[in-house]
């Protein structure tokens, strides 16, 4: 769900600004800013690295991701479903004694249960993640910047984006310098 701009920025350009960017030299360096960034009350942010950088969700002031939950609910009806389907299959559809055990016992049914639980888990984790990053995204205005393709080999790179509430142009870029960022730039959007 995409929430409204408060204010529209544009360049001198006339061009529609996405955000203000920042590079920083080190992962310390990148995740003390981010602790700044979050102290200071900016919620429409991210941190680019070429690694995971331990603890930078917490910096962030990240909420716990909703995937692994999602994932725990419909694992479990995947299984459930798994042995419904098998127990409807041999005790109502088609009676048939299995490894000698008597109709419906759950034993036989293992394997089968398993997989429904692991293919219900997988599109879960997959399509959930998808979904709450907003994929696919064909285009992204930081693609644009030739920094910022940087940021998969030797960059570390805070971007604020312009939707959020606290965003000011001035304001922001003197936050990220102070925060040790250099090469802040507007990215048009």
């Amino acid at each position: 769900m995409a929430r409204a701009r408060t204010k529209i920025y544009k360049t001198s350009a006339g061009e529609v600004v996405y955000g203000m960017m920042a590079e920083f030299a080190t992962p310390a360096d990148t995740f003390h800013a981010a602790e700044k960034m979050r102290d200071a009350g900016y919620t429409r942010w991210d941190v680019y690295a070429p690694f995971a950088i331990h603890g930078i969700d917490e910096a962030m002031g990240l909420k716990t991701s909703r995937v692994p939950l999602l994932c725990g609910i419909l694992g479990l009806s995947g299984a459930g479903l798994g042995y419904l389907f098998q127990w409807w299959v041999s005790h109502q559809a088609y009676p048939m004694v299995v490894q000698g055990k008597p109709y419906g016992a759950w034993q036989p049914f293992m394997p089968i249960i398993f997989e429904f639980g692991v293919i219900f888990t997988s599109f879960t984790a997959l399509l959930s993640m998808m979904a709450f990053n907003r994929l696919p995204m064909w285009h992204h205005p930081l693609l644009k910047k030739e920094r910022f393709l940087r940021t998969s080999d030797d960059r570390f790179v805070i971007c604020v984006e312009s939707a959020d509430s606290k965003f000011d142009p001035d304001g922001t870029r003197k936050l990220l310098e102070k925060c040790g960022g250099y090469n802040v730039d507007l990215v048009e959007d």
